[in-house]
Order: structure tokens, then C-alpha cells, then sequence
């Protein structure tokens, strides 16, 4: 992987997006030079089904939209939205591979979703198709950090590198559980994804 774009890639279920979420993105941006950022929201990924207490496809998408509204570098890509059956992040890499032969893609993950690597599904396509950000927080052990990336470096030639993250402690599960209990939001997500959320009523509902 030589091209002359760099572009990175934020996947996820967005349910909802936060701060933390254009936090790190944003330091993708800056720490590696990239030309732009992907917001990906998943379609139907096959580990994480569609929750009972969380927003429908129209609604993550429209919050994603609206939450990186001012952000002149972060573009949606709805590619994985409008994919029917599961959506894997080895077709994705391969199809954005191909509409860009001239873009390095730096596909950004979390120091869980890194140990948990190998049970992805084909990860020798994905370190073929991207570079591996991997955000790590101030003050974390990264020993085991470090082990799992000479391992998939050994394994898969995965081409691994770190990201300094912000910490920002915050998910997107304690914000649902924050909105079925009418508890704000505000401080957690942009006020265009908050006053969205209000005014849809979205995740204001308790689960049975």
C-alpha cells in the first residue's frame, strides 16, 4: 500500500455517535496526515444485531450526518447501509480498494476490538486492504498492546500502528441507558445528534 490519498475510516454502529467518537477521529486526522476521515455506519453486522432499545438504520445514519455536519473533513459513506444480508469489513476494504486504487486506507480500532482481531472474519484480507490504527489511552499498560501487534504483524503482515487517544470515557451503551432514564445527554454528543434524539424520542423507551 503506496497511494498518493490517505484516507481513514471510523466504523461502527453509531448508536448513538459522540464526542468520543469525532474526538478520535479527529486525531487520526491530524496525528497521520490523513486527507479525510470515512464514517462508516455498519448496516447489519453479524455481531451486533439490531437492538430493541436502539435506533433504527434512518435514525444512526441521520445522527452520523448531523454529527459531522462541521467537520469539512469527515465525510458518510453509506456503502455497508444499503448492503443486503451481513455486512464484513473485508467487502468493504475490498470494494473501497477499488473505486480508489490510489488511496492507503487507515482503518481506526480500539485497543479491544485489536485483541479480539483474529475472530474477525478473513483479517489476512483486512491487513491486506488497510493499515490498523489503534487508539490507546494515556496511562494504559499497552504490553499486551504490543504482543498482539507483532503477533498479527507475524500472522497476517498487518502494517499496525498506534494513535494517541483522547480520554474521553464515554459509550454509546451508558448513553442509551442515560436517555431511557430522561437523563441528558448534552455533554456527550453535538447539540444537532442531542436535540435529534429528543425530538425523534429515540432510545426513550424501556426495554421489557
Amino acid at each position: 500500500m503506496s497511494g498518493t490519498h490517505k484516507k481513514g475510516i471510523m466504523g461502527g454502529t453509531f448508536d448513538p455517535i459522540h464526542n468520543g467518537h469525532l474526538a478520535l477521529a479527529d486525531c487520526a486526522l491530524r496525528q497521520y496526515d490523513l486527507d479525510e476521515i470515512l464514517f462508516l455506519p455498519a448496516g447489519n453486522p453479524p455481531h451486533k444485531q439490531e437492538r430493541p432499545d436502539g435506533a433504527n438504520s434512518i435514525q444512526r445514519l441521520a445522527m452520523v450526518r448531523l454529527a459531522i455536519s462541521d467537520y469539512p473533513h469527515f465525510i458518510l459513506d453509506e456503502e455497508e447501509m444499503h448492503r443486503r444480508g451481513f455486512t464484513y469489513t473485508k467487502d468493504t476494504l475490498i470494494s473501497l480498494n477499488a473505486k480508489e486504487p490510489d488511496t492507503d486506507f487507515f482503518f481506526i480500532i480500539g485497543a479491544d476490538s485489536l485483541m479480539a482481531f483474529d475472530t474477525w472474519y478473513h483479517p489476512e484480507i483486512i491487513c491486506k486492504y488497510c493499515h490498523l490504527l489503534v487508539a490507546r489511552r494515556e496511562g494504559a499498560d499497552d504490553t499486551m498492546i504490543y504482543r498482539k501487534m507483532v503477533h498479527l504483524q507475524t500472522e497476517y503482515h498487518a502494517s499496525v500502528f498506534f494513535l494517541d487517544a483522547p480520554s474521553i470515557d464515554v459509550s454509546s451503551t451508558v448513553l442509551r441507558h442515560l436517555c431511557r432514564e430522561r437523563h441528558s445527554i448534552r455533554e456527550f454528543v453535538p447539540d444537532k445528534v442531542a436535540d435529534y434524539i429528543e425530538k425523534n424520542g429515540i432510545y426513550s423507551k424501556r426495554q421489557k
